[in-house]
C-alpha cells in the first residue's frame, strides 16, 4: 500500500504500513467523499486550535501507485478516500512544518495519528498505542503539531490579557 511519503530517514515506513492494515483499516471501513474532506479537514483543524489548515487538492489521475498525500500546505486526495487514510494524511500535515521538514511516519506522526484515530473514529487510544508497540513501532503518544511554538503562543496569549496587543 502506497501512501506516497518516500523518505529516506523514515525507518518505521513499512511497520506502520503493516500496523495499519492489520488494526486500523480491519476496525474502520467508513468513507469521505472528496467534496466533503476540506470541510473535515478544517472542522478537525479547528478543534485542535489551529488556524490555516492544509488545501485539499484532488490526486492528479495519472498517480497510480499513490492512494494520497499531506503536507503542511495541502493534502491530494483521490474521489472517496477510506477515513483512517484521510486521518493519516492529516497527521503528516500536523508533523510537519511550512518548509517542508517532516517527521516521515515517526514517533511524533504516530502520537498525531493516534490521536486522530482515537478522537474521530472512536478508536480505543491505549490499544492503539499498545498494538503500534508491540509491532516495534516507535510512538510519541503526546505528540503536539510541529509548527505550534507553545512558548510563542503563551507569550501572545499573556499579551493579550494584559492588552498590549
Amino acid at each position: 500500500m502506497t501512501h506516497g511519503h518516500a523518505h529516506v530517514h523514515d525507518r518505521q515506513r513499512a511497520r506502520v504500513y503493516a500496523w495499519e492494515d492489520a488494526v486500523v483499516t480491519a476496525t474502520d471501513r467508513s468513507v469521505v467523499a472528496f467534496s466533503s474532506a476540506q470541510g473535515m479537514v478544517d472542522a478537525i483543524w479547528s478543534e485542535i486550535g489551529l488556524r490555516y489548515p492544509p488545501k485539499v487538492e484532488r490526486l492528479p489521475r495519472q498517480a497510480r501507485r499513490l492512494q494520497a498525500d499531506g503536507s503542511r500546505l495541502r493534502l491530494r486526495l483521490p474521489k472517496v478516500i477510506p477515513s483512517w487514510l484521510l486521518l493519516h494524511e492529516l497527521a503528516h500535515a500536523l508533523s510537519s512544518a511550512h518548509d517542508g521538514a517532516s517527521d516521515g511516519h515517526g514517533p511524533d506522526f504516530m502520537g498525531l495519528y493516534v490521536q486522530l484515530l482515537a478522537r474521530y473514529l472512536r478508536l480505543s487510544e491505549a490499544a492503539l498505542i499498545q498494538s503500534a508497540t508491540d509491532a516495534g513501532i516507535a510512538i510519541h503518544p503526546d505528540a503536539r503539531p510541529r509548527f505550534v511554538n507553545p512558548a510563542r503562543h503563551a507569550s501572545l496569549e499573556v499579551r493579550l490579557v494584559n492588552g498590549a496587543i
